[in-house]
């Protein structure tokens, strides 16, 4: 391998609606399983939206003090909108939900498709499809989405470490 290719940074995009819940739960828990295994120099994170409705907020108080109770600290994230170049961006471009997954394979150009996945085709083992929106829920809708989460981001770890020979 040449340095150039050792120096290229992975990017992660995780995406849900508002970018207050999930998509920021899943960056939170993410970037700790990515810090712990020493990896943060090559793996760059970040969430966005498909919609608007958020842009500038923290995420959820729910969320964040769901996933602070597990030591993961959301509060200096942003809600902020998918964008064109996000596609162009993120070598990863996750969907929390069918819905979010169809609406980012609609803004992409067709070369840009194969980077968009639903996150929970990263945990096959648990026979979950979608990250449910836990905003309308009770506090158990947070917890929820955290074990489902951590699932999904200890299987694309594993991935990208496979994937990038990290």
């Amino acid at each position: 391998m040449t340095q150039a290719m050792t120096q290229k940074k992975i990017k992660v995009l995780f995406v849900c609606m508002g970018n207050i819940c999930r998509s920021p739960t899943a960056q939170g828990v993410f970037e700790d399983f990515v810090k712990k295994a020493g990896l943060s120099e090559q793996i760059v994170i970040d969430s966005a939206g498909t919609h608007a409705y958020h842009v500038g907020q923290p995420p959820d108080q729910r969320s964040q003090a769901a996933a602070l109770e597990r030591g993961i600290d959301l509060s200096q994230q942003r809600a902020r909108q998918v964008s064109l170049q996000d596609f162009s961006n993120f070598d990863y471009v996750l969907a929390m939900d069918q819905a979010n997954e169809q609406s980012l394979l609609a803004e992409c150009s067709a070369g840009q498709r194969g980077r968009v996945k639903r996150f929970m085709s990263f945990a096959p083992e648990t026979g979950v499809v979608e990250v449910p929106d836990p905003y309308y829920g009770g506090e158990q809708g947070f917890e929820r989405v955290l074990d489902l989460v951590e699932a999904a981001a200890k299987g694309l770890l594993q991935h990208i470490r496979k994937q990038h020979q990290l």
